[in-house]
């Protein structure tokens, strides 16, 4: 099939070109994203993804966008190609500006992508070299500032590994470039806090509240709880790693800094249990309100 793109109200071929030269999103990478999984028709998630497209938004300073437009426009490409749609992204960038960091006064500009996608149902991991900032300006924010993650996707992809995992400037285990952390290990499941500097991954989310409700020993660390050191008690067979994301649920770390490592039991427990209950609801209400978005 070929992908379809929906910008600021239509729709296009994914190879036509739409943004000028001077967008600020193109210049500078200023601008945020959603990518959503798509099952059995339906955008998974969406609800939750568009309360946290609107934080990124508020977090970077950047013009609210019409939320029900942003609906109707994935609408419009999931009927574009209806039983072929794997996988969207929703990207907003703030439109023209100078060359410059300093933005400009345009309209922002709405690009939903369609098309297909796949994520690897296992993960082979690195540790990477560099440190997430978590005092960053953006510091959980989905940015489209993304070449930090890039060179470290790239870093992985030389050793043969499809995800490296970052710490933040402490040295505690942070995230990978693209997804959560999750460690088994004592008989309980735990992955970093937001304070480490990790983005507030909407399947991270869902596997800490689905998990509670069914009594699964899944729980957020302390701060400084887990060290980077914890890694090589995965590599040594005392510990077990998963990694989370919108596209890969949660998918087993089975190869980690050139070594192959084990699935860990309970991790397989709470992955089957977040897929049977994706299955079920695909469009799981943010927690403690029911957004109207």
């Amino acid at each position: 099939m070929s992908a379809v793109v929906w910008v600021d109200g239509t729709l296009y071929p994914a190879n036509e070109p739409i943004l000028s030269a001077s967008n600020h999103g193109v210049t500078v990478g200023d601008g945020v994203f959603e990518t959503l999984a798509v099952k059995d028709g339906d955008p998974f998630a969406l609800t939750r993804h568009l309360v946290r497209l609107q934080y990124s938004l508020d977090r970077m300073g950047m013009q609210a966008v019409d939320i029900p437009t942003v609906r109707q426009g994935i609408r419009e490409v999931l009927e574009a190609n209806p039983t072929e749609v794997a996988r969207l992204r929703i990207t907003v960038v703030s439109g023209s500006g100078p060359m410059g960091s300093v933005r400009g006064t345009g309209k922002p500009n709405v690009i939903i992508w369609g098309g297909p996608g796949s994520a690897p149902l296992r993960c082979r991991a690195v540790r990477a070299p560099w440190r997430r900032n978590e005092r960053s300006a953006i510091a959980g924010v989905k940015s489209t500032s993304y070449a930090e993650n890039v060179v470290m996707a790239q870093f992985a992809a030389r050793q043969d590994a499809d995800e490296a995992l970052v710490a933040n400037t402490f040295g505690y285990l942070c995230e990978g470039t693209g997804s959560n952390v999750f460690i088994e290990r004592r008989g309980e499941v735990v992955t970093p806090p937001l304070s480490s500097g990790c983005l507030a991954g909407i399947t991270r989310g869902l596997v800490l509240e689905w998990a509670a409700k069914v009594g699964m020993p899944v729980r957020v660390a302390a701060p400084g709880e887990l060290e980077m050191g914890v890694l090589d008690e995965v590599r040594q067979g005392d510990a077990f790693a998963a990694v989370s994301s919108s596209t890969r649920g949660l998918a087993p770390i089975v190869w980690l800094d050139g070594a192959d490592v084990h699935e860990g039991p309970l991790l397989r427990r709470v992955s089957e249990m977040y897929e049977s209950r994706a299955k079920a609801e695909h469009d799981p209400p943010p927690p403690r309100t029911r957004s109207a978005v």
